[in-house]
């Protein structure tokens, strides 16, 4: 029943911290990444990436995010460090 949980917990697209998560769902922290783990190993879910938004003029680098510099426009506040982290179901 956990791994549903999990799932089920995922599904709302809220950004999250393995830590918070672990927290809403009463189960460790290594408990927790050994479930997300699997579920990303066997396709289940997929991490979502953040990257900087590549569509205004203050943005530069290539194309592919590598050497990316990001405007402060397009920097969430505290930058990306602060965020949780986000997965999508395949």
């Amino acid at each position: 029943m956990p791994m549903q949980d999990l799932i089920r917990l995922l599904k709302d697209g809220k950004s999250r911290s393995v830590g918070m998560i672990a927290a809403e769902l009463g189960m460790s922290v290594e408990q927790v990444q050994r479930d997300i783990e699997f579920l990303e190993q066997n396709g289940i879910i997929r991490r979502i990436e953040f990257s900087m938004c590549g569509d205004c003029s203050g943005c530069s680098g290539s194309s592919s995010g590598e050497d990316r510099k990001t405007c402060p426009g397009c920097t969430p506040e505290g930058g990306f460090k602060n965020m949780g982290v986000m997965w999508e179901i395949v």
